[in-house]
């Protein structure tokens, strides 16, 4: 008879790896410390409990990443799509479930499933090693001993900080007709060119406006759970810098030194923010120490007052909260297992995605590896034209592997069109020359379009 496979975590991720495992035919012990340990967050014992929003985001799948995500999981029989369109409640083109029917439908479906045996309690450290297969799907509020336990593993030096994420803005919305490309002093550095850099310039009025702005600007809280965690060293909120004094982000993360305007070379920039190049693919630019706690709709409106980035559109917004999640790139394979003990094997937010979603569409991938591995089952993985197929792509090995002072610049993701390779522009259709929000529906509409056709040919086979 085959090992069972050991899930821990019953939540998005493991629950969904749970369903997508004993489906094809491997019997699952799932194990979860709720209700006999709590979290700080969660207030059932139930699985898949949505912890904050009870929505999934957009439900269109023609032009909207997380909605592609939807179809591609319902695509696969993913129990979590099953139930959230079970339990829907409205919510114009997002889907939005009542989340306690959800949760109680998940954790019945799972314990009526023949091939799956639940286990209430704690997993106190790793896992025993006669567990020959094991996924972790512990979330965010992984407990402190298995969190221990997996930092000694791994030689990681943490997993839970608060965690400082700048803004990620896709490339093809920069106005390269204000910015340009330069290193500072232009150096060329390991893998560069001297131009490694998309630099945005300010005059002194500008900046002044600016840092007003990020002082005024409305912030988000920090949950009772965070409160006592302190910043990681090295990563203060932009506006937290700004309130230091009118010229601390002109002698930090923004100083101009070494930056020549290539459209202006003769004005020198009073300040100058700075984009980095986030992805492989170079469809992705983060801004380069810009973590934040302003809220979301209060980023838009302040970073699109940069020269430059007018009408940017980001791939996701800045922000500081404690999290628990591995450096994916560096520490698991393509398939999601670790390294140094390749019997554990990763899913959910752990992993570095972000989101209810995500974190379910790694769990269904989880799940079918670990099933695959099982039967003896070769089993390819999903094209990176896929939402599957990026998400997966850009925590095992996407993702540029610069270096800060915490020891990476790898941050957890939710799905966007930038994790994707990209799709070839539409600028003329049906003899006339589209306009620019124009051309931007109908990218989304070929990315889609494209993922829907690789993954249906994944699937089949």
């Amino acid at each position: 008879m085959t090992d069972p496979l050991h899930i821990i975590g019953a939540g998005m991720a493991g629950s969904e790896a749970a369903w997508q495992a004993a489906n094809a035919g491997i019997p699952v012990v799932l194990h979860e410390m709720r209700p006999l340990v709590g979290t700080e967050a969660h207030r059932t014992g139930g699985f898949a409990e949505l912890v904050c929003s009870n929505s999934f985001r957009s439900d269109d799948a023609n032009q909207n990443a997380v909605g592609l995500l939807h179809w591609e999981m319902r695509q696969a029989g993913s129990l979590i799509m099953q139930m959230a369109g079970f339990h829907q409640v409205p919510a114009g083109g997002a889907l939005a479930v009542d989340r306690d029917a959800f949760s109680a439908g998940v954790t019945a479906a799972l314990k009526a499933h023949p091939l799956i045996t639940v286990a209430e309690g704690e997993i106190a450290g790793l896992p025993p090693e006669d567990w020959s297969r094991v996924i972790i799907a512990t979330g965010p509020l992984t407990s402190p001993a298995l969190a221990s336990a997996i930092r000694a593993l791994t030689g990681e030096e943490a997993l839970a900080f608060f965690d400082a994420i700048a803004p990620i803005i896709h490339r093809e919305t920069i106005d390269m007709d204000v910015a340009w490309f330069q290193s500072r002093y232009d150096k060329e550095g390991p893998g560069g060119t001297g131009k490694d850099y998309i630099n945005c310039p300010m005059t002194r009025e500008q900046y002044d406006v600016f840092v007003r702005m990020l002082i005024d600007g409305e912030k988000t809280g920090f949950k009772a759970w965070e409160a006592s965690t302190p910043y990681f060293d090295g990563c203060l909120p932009i506006e937290v810098m700004a309130e230091r004094g009118p010229e601390t982000l002109r002698h930090g993360p923004m100083k101009p030194r070494g930056l020549t305007n290539a459209h202006a070379p003769s004005e020198k920039p009073y300040a100058v923010v700075q984009l980095r190049q986030d992805n492989r693919l170079g469809t992705l630019y983060n801004m380069v120490g810009f973590q934040t706690k302003l809220k979301y709709a209060e980023q838009v409106k302040v970073f699109r007052t940069i020269p430059g980035l007018e009408h940017a559109e980001f791939a996701r917004l800045g922000g500081l909260h404690r999290n628990t999640f591995l450096n994916s790139p560096r520490v698991l394979d393509d398939r999601l297992r670790l390294r140094a003990a390749p019997r554990l094997r990763f899913a959910g937010q752990i992993t570095g995605v972000e989101g209810y979603v995500e974190s379910a569409a790694m769990g269904l991938i989880a799940g079918r590896l670990a099933a695959a591995e099982a039967q003896g089952r070769a089993v390819s993985l999903p094209p990176a034209t896929t939402g599957h197929g990026a998400l997966l792509n850009h925590i095992t090995g996407g993702h540029i592997e610069t270096t800060d002072r915490r020891g990476s610049s790898f941050q957890p993701m939710n799905v966007n069109f930038g994790l994707f390779p990209p799709v070839e522009k539409v600028r003329v259709k049906d003899g006339k020359r589209l306009k620019h929000a124009e051309q931007a529906v109908e990218r989304k509409r070929a990315y889609c379009t494209r993922a829907q056709q690789d993954f249906a040919e994944w699937l089949a086979s």
